[in-house]
């Protein structure tokens, strides 16, 4: 599959930031993602369970239009029609989600379609459908983030996948700044984080620490 033009930032970054406003300090989503595209952070992930929709649509119009306006690739997580209503420039859905075809056309061929996959074969499954432009390799570590949570995948399908696929990931689950190294040193080149970033009190200092043991 040709690489879409607002793939970029997803090929050339190394953070993949995703909102948690629970875990956020207090700050609302907007303000934190404010933060992270002043830190340099360059593809965002709304992901929100436990939001009503109108809620969910009236912070995604703010940060839609923050991303648009610093180049920042913005993915929301799960909520097709949200991410349509609001020009987003992709989606990510799980296993249990919606048909990835089906998805794919719902957003049509321009915007980005992240899938879950938590082993080999769901991986495999994932590049054969031909309408997935990256996936997502995890949980490498246990997390308390998502409660729906599968048990940890570990560091071998990291491998699995870094070895053998062409495909665009992104490793998720459990990742920090103690374990980010390793998550590296096994072959992704972009890491998903979500408490260790939103969490921290500075959050451009958590970054520049983050990308000082990974650069």
């Amino acid at each position: 599959m040709a690489y879409k033009k607002n793939m970029i930032n997803f090929l050339t970054t190394d953070i993949y930031a995703l909102t948690a406003e629970e875990y956020s300090l207090g700050r609302n989503n907007v303000e934190v993602v404010k933060q992270l595209i002043a830190a340099g952070i360059k593809v965002i992930q709304y992901r929100e369970k436990e939001k009503k929709s109108g809620q969910m649509y009236l912070e995604c119009l703010e940060i839609r239009e923050l991303t648009k306006q610093t180049g920042v690739t913005f993915i929301i997580n799960d909520h097709v029609d949200l991410a349509l209503l609001v020009d987003a420039d992709g989606v990510h859905i799980g296993q249990e989600d919606l048909p990835p075809v089906k998805v794919r056309e719902l957003l049509g061929n321009d915007k980005i379609l992240g899938l879950s996959t938590h082993s080999p074969e769901q991986a495999l499954a994932a590049v054969s459908l031909n309408c997935v432009d990256y996936i997502g390799v995890g949980p490498i570590y246990a997390t308390k983030t998502k409660k729906d949570v599968c048990q940890p995948v570990g560091i071998s399908y990291l491998d699995y996948v870094a070895n053998n696929l062409a495909i665009p990931f992104v490793a998720i689950g459990g990742i920090k700044e103690h374990n980010i190294r390793e998550v590296k040193h096994h072959g992704a080149k972009i890491a998903a984080m979500v408490t260790d970033i939103v969490g921290a009190s500075d959050i451009s200092d958590k970054i520049r620490s983050i990308r000082s043991i990974i650069s």
